[in-house]
């Protein structure tokens, strides 16, 4: 007697496999996570990030090891209105810190791609930090040097807001809010020189145009774009344009693709304004007791949550944004640059770190081999990050 089997056996059968073929590649994979914001959101908020924060962050340190990331770069953020950013800054270095003593076989703070490494192979998290925000030096190439000694492995130039000496994105494009030439000036490029001397990665999310030229023409090392999308498929302004796109890959960086729906999403903005409009006069009472619109958008994307989830990019939007890079520059130049936990508005089913392993299962029904698949996961940044390197690291 023959074996019969029915349609719906077969499809099970099917997709079983294919869901266990995602998971073990997932599971094999070194997964690494270039920019996630939760240090910030733990020193605002009085959270421990190694407490469960399920259902009030987009991660945890359960969460990671769940979502199979082995190695994650921890932002230290601030706006630049603080009276002394970089001792913000090591508050933030200190938290992080405090939560690896608190978790020695859960995770490790790591310096170099060996400590990575034998991190991962070790089992535990390997955390690593990176610094969202060139105003943090206080134009001060010893604070500079003291920041990498505590673990920071790299640096934007600037985050939205310039410095004395390197203009942003947001302030090369509207002139009201710059009141200096744009670019980098001399000392700017001798802290492009200084990282490069220590092997702190250039990070170039977030800079202007002409900071973007200015560093790429400095450096002597391959550049990091530790969160940041493609122009032409969603006019941001600090997505990276084509010619930018191709001088990354000249130059041998690696591109880390942001969730933020507004970088995702070209009909985004659109939605937003809409939405902010319904709720106009409850979010002027908000900014006149903080300012800054981030953490309105946030206090408001918490309230209400059903509006702000039908303003998300769709998923596949993402993959199209990889895919738009692969095919400009290579597969050797992409990788994952979330921003959990400092974006409110994240991709349709990538609702926390716990998500990641969809990404592994939609670079395979794109056709991505495993090894491509790989390298977009992690291993170009351990390339990048082993390019960094000087010899005593």
């Amino acid at each position: 007697m023959k074996p019969y089997f029915t349609l719906s056996a077969i499809l099970f059968l099917f997709f079983s496999t294919q869901a266990q073929s995602y998971k073990n590649l997932h599971n094999k994979a070194i997964v690494i996570d270039t920019h996630n914001d939760i240090l910030t959101t733990c020193l605002e908020k009085g959270y421990c990030f190694d407490q469960d924060l399920a259902g009030k962050t987009h991660s945890d340190l359960q969460r990671f090891k769940e979502a199979g990331i082995d190695v994650q770069i921890f932002s230290i953020w601030c706006d630049g209105k603080q009276q002394n950013p970089f001792a913000y800054a090591n508050r933030q270095i200190d938290t992080l810190y405090a939560t690896a003593l608190r978790n020695p076989d859960k995770m490790q703070i790591v310096y170099s791609s060996h400590d990575l490494l034998q991190t991962v192979h070790k089992k535990k998290l390997a955390a690593m930090i990176g610094v969202e925000g060139g105003h943090m030096i206080e134009n001060d190439l010893t604070k500079l040097d003291s920041l990498y000694k505590r673990g920071a492995r790299y640096m934007t130039l600037t985050w939205n807001n310039s410095s004395p000496w390197a203009t942003s994105a947001m302030e090369e494009t509207k002139d009201s809010l710059l009141h200096q030439p744009k670019g980098l000036n001399d000392f700017g490029r001798n802290v492009v020189k200084q990282m490069n001397k220590l092997g702190m990665l250039v990070d170039l999310s977030h800079v202007g145009e002409k900071t973007f030229w200015d560093a790429i023409n400095t450096t002597t090392k391959p550049v990091l774009v530790s969160h940041s999308c493609v122009y032409n498929l969603c006019p941001a302004f600090r997505n990276l344009k084509d010619d930018q796109i191709k001088a990354v890959g000249k130059n041998g960086g690696v591109i880390h693709l942001n969730f933020f729906s507004g970088f995702l999403d070209s009909t985004y903005d659109k939605k937003e304004k809409e939405f902010l409009l319904r709720h106009k006069e409850e979010r002027d009472s908000l900014l006149k007791k903080n300012p800054e619109p981030f953490f309105t958008g946030k206090y408001l994307s918490d309230k209400y949550k059903e509006e702000v989830e039908s303003l998300k990019a769709p998923f596949h939007l993402l993959f199209d944004h990889l895919d738009y890079i692969v095919k400009l520059i290579g597969v050797d130049h992409v990788g994952i640059g979330s921003d959990f936990d400092g974006i409110n508005s994240t991709p349709q089913q990538l609702n926390s770190v716990i998500d990641f392993p969809l990404i592994t299962k939609e670079l395979l029904v794109r056709g991505y081999s495993k090894k491509d698949i790989r390298k977009i996961l992690g291993t170009n940044f351990l390339r990048l990050l082993k390019a960094n390197e000087n010899n005593t690291n």
